[in-house]
């Protein structure tokens, strides 16, 4: 199985990110951390980028804040599918690194995720390596099961104490 690439621009990041290396790890997929920042290492972001299929990665995650040029600088490097999570910060509530992560010119595509999704990028990851591992689609099926079990099972308790 390819491993997901996990690259934050700063260990501000890490308690998003932790929740994507859970959920990865729920799902057995190897994946290999890294703080790589655009802007204070750009060498080492770009050669992890460009040499990220040899290393046996098949996307690549990459989390930043505020500019949060991170995700892009990686995709601009990549053929691979690069998935960005915009980090909330202090001063706009994360919409500017939204903004600088969804925003990307036309040939440099970056799969955005919502403010601070680390579980909806681990599980975005996990259904692009699925398109050619059954296995691992059939793991991911199974969690939606659980899910909409888990959810279900929540409403016939909220049907007990209201509408009896």
């Amino acid at each position: 199985m390819k491993k997901v690439g996990i690259v934050m621009g700063s260990d501000s990041d890490l308690p998003i990110l932790r929740k994507t290396m859970d959920t990865l790890k729920k799902l057995d997929i190897p994946y290999e951390c890294h703080i790589y920042s655009a802007h204070r290492t750009p060498e080492q972001a770009r050669a992890f980028a460009v040499h990220a299929r040899e290393n046996g990665f098949g996307v690549i995650i990459a989390a930043a804040g505020m500019a949060a040029h991170l995700a892009g600088a990686i995709a601009a490097n990549t053929t691979l599918p690069v998935i960005g999570i915009p980090c909330k910060g202090a001063s706009l509530d994360g919409m500017d690194a939204l903004l600088s992560t969804v925003m990307m010119p036309s040939g440099i595509p970056v799969a955005t995720v919502a403010i601070n999704g680390g579980v909806n990028a681990a599980l975005l990851a996990a259904q692009i390596l699925a398109v050619t591992d059954q296995d691992l689609a059939n793991k991911l099926h199974d969690m939606r099961m659980a899910d909409a079990a888990r959810t279900l099972e929540k409403d016939n308790a909220l049907q007990t104490e209201v509408n009896s």
